[in-house]
């Protein structure tokens, strides 16, 4: 089979489908009968002379369903419960296995077949891509991941990323066994949640972000009431007291954007005892000066090198909102009202090939004599794979205190960080 033949029936194939309003995705038998027929045809006209014959009408068959079917190419992958993240560049396909391997698709595709699945994923949410909206990000597969796409002209082919991020629910048992963190150190980040701290959560893209803000999540008391905010909804741990809010992009005429700047502010008229930015990129960050200073606790995640780069990163995010507010006034807000900086990294185990991801240090912010930021380490970890120990300082004595109302009698804060009474 030529790739031209293969083409041709496909376009035939797809106008029959949507003259006679065939759901690709639920219609499963008409559509392997309509398919079908069209090989049949062709190969009725090739026998007459017009195009070559089909060496394998068979796997003609399989390769033109897993095309034009609703998933495409991607259905398997998709179907596939260890697959984290799948790439698509143009015609390539290739995607990162849960263990932290990267393989190339063999199925072969196109870049048109391609960019229709992608655009049969869009089509099911509220979001578009098309040359007017050539960047889109939405939620997708009845929310257990992530679409992230961008066509042309902003690039020059299809580029697109899906991401899993609900596979499993991250919890911060369940990061001691992974080995992210310690015991002493789940315990005092358990004290930390208890008592509505503002925590930041920095780190490269893949170091495990969401899935650690996720785990904090959970740690929070089930009477306090989570409020939580997202560009594209990944955050999926149940809430007892509180609530998910997504943001909306601007509609065709432009009108009805809801920012994730927007989000945030209604959320501090809602009595939250923690907001929640699943990850600050933009003006967002200047309504945390306001939340951190609202008397409940703030957590979020932020792209970072390392704990100082995050602080300076979440400053420069709420610059972009540009309010004329002084650089040294937003420092000098969030030096006073932050608590606690997590950074974790990752890196690809060169025996394994799997992705190894670990907290790396957590900082406590301590009062400063200037309007910048000074942080002391708590737990710190030399390299990933060595053991993140615990420092021997303790947070800031009012914060410390804040910590102890939340410990059983007989306790305190450098016992449960691994210091003994």
């Amino acid at each position: 089979m030529t790739v031209d033949a293969f083409t041709e029936i496909r376009k035939r194939a797809l106008q029959r489908i949507d003259n006679l309003g065939v759901d690709t995705a639920t219609e499963d038998d008409q559509l392997r009968d309509l398919l079908e027929r069209e090989i049949d045809d062709y190969q009725a006209q090739a026998s007459l002379g017009n195009g070559l014959a089909l060496a394998d009408p068979r796997s003609t068959l399989e390769r033109l369903y897993r095309s034009v079917s609703a998933h495409g190419v991607l259905g398997d992958l998709i179907d596939r419960d260890d697959v984290e993240e799948i790439f698509i560049e143009g015609s390539r396909v290739s995607y990162l296995e849960a263990g932290g391997s990267l393989r190339a698709l063999d199925t072969p595709s196109t870049e048109e077949e391609n960019r229709r699945v992608v655009e049969r994923l869009i089509a099911s949410t509220d979001r578009r891509l098309d040359a007017s909206a050539p960047i889109a990000q939405a939620r997708i597969l009845d929310g257990t991941a992530r679409l992230s796409a961008v066509i042309p002209p902003v690039a020059d082919r299809l580029s697109a990323t899906i991401r899993r991020y609900a596979l499993r629910r991250e919890t911060l048992v369940s990061l001691v066994e992974l080995g992210s963190i310690t015991p002493e150190a789940k315990a005092f980040l358990d004290l930390a949640m208890a008592a509505s701290v503002s925590v930041i959560v920095s780190g490269p893209p893949g170091a495990g972000k969401t899935s650690f803000l996720s785990a904090l999540i959970a740690a929070v008391p089930p009477e306090h009431c989570i409020r939580a905010c997202e560009e594209v909804r990944e955050l999926h741990v149940p809430l007892i007291h509180g609530s998910y809010y997504e943001a909306r992009p601007p509609s065709l005429d432009g009108g009805g954007e809801i920012s994730l700047r927007d989000l945030v502010k209604v959320t501090l008229a809602m009595r939250p005892d923690l907001i929640v930015v699943g990850e600050v990129r933009g003006a967002e960050a200047f309504e945390l000066t306001r939340a951190v200073n609202a008397g409940c606790g703030m957590a979020c995640t932020i792209h970072a090198n390392s704990a100082p780069d995050a602080l300076n990163a979440l400053v420069n995010a709420a610059l972009m909102a540009g309010e004329n507010v002084p650089e040294t006034v937003v420092r000098k807000v969030f030096a006073s009202s932050l608590d606690f900086v997590i950074h974790l990294d990752r890196m690809t185990d060169a025996r394994t090939g799997s992705i190894i991801r670990q907290v790396v240090e957590i900082r406590a912010l301590v009062p400063s004599l200037h309007d910048d930021f000074s942080t002391e380490p708590l737990f710190v970890r030399d390299r990933i794979g060595a053991s993140l120990e615990w420092t021997g300082a303790l947070p800031p004595p009012q914060l410390t205190r804040r910590l102890a109302r939340y410990l059983p009698d007989g306790e305190s804060v450098g016992s449960i960080m691994g210091g003994g009474p």
